[in-house]
């Protein structure tokens, strides 16, 4: 059962309790060894492909990059956000997916930025945020 909040948001609440059971979804990813991007459009895109894949509302984006190499994006989601940070000496991306709502698809974001960055290894670590 859901409850709706403020803003459209709805909230995962048990049923049985009457109370909330999390916030949110937060998932963290490294990504090594695959394809490192460092060009602002092209990142800009791959976090705006994530926001559909996870069924999320895209608020703004703000990407950085870094001299001489490195690049960061965010994109302010109604549900949160997701953001991407690379740095390309240690072949390494981090990807931090964070969503609430009962609608929110993290793990498709998840998996589309698999396909898009390609790592040779990867480590995810989930945390249910909120959780009374």
């Amino acid at each position: 059962m859901v409850q709706k909040t403020k803003g459209s948001i709805q909230w995962v609440i048990d049923s049985q309790n009457k109370k909330n059971t999390q916030v949110g979804i937060h998932l963290i990813a490294d990504f090594w060894y695959g394809k490192i991007i460092e060009k602002e459009k092209e990142i800009k895109q791959i976090l705006i492909g994530a926001v559909k894949k996870a069924n999320c509302l895209p608020l703004e984006i703000a990407i950085h990059k870094f001299e001489p190499q490195g690049i960061t994006g965010v994109i302010l989601l109604e549900e949160s956000h997701i953001s991407i940070h690379t740095w390309p000496e240690k072949n390494f991306v981090a990807v931090d997916i964070y969503t609430c709502g009962d609608k929110a698809m993290p793990e498709m974001a998840l998996d589309f930025l698999k396909k898009e960055f390609q790592p040779q290894k990867i480590k995810i670590k989930r945390v249910q945020r909120g959780i009374i």
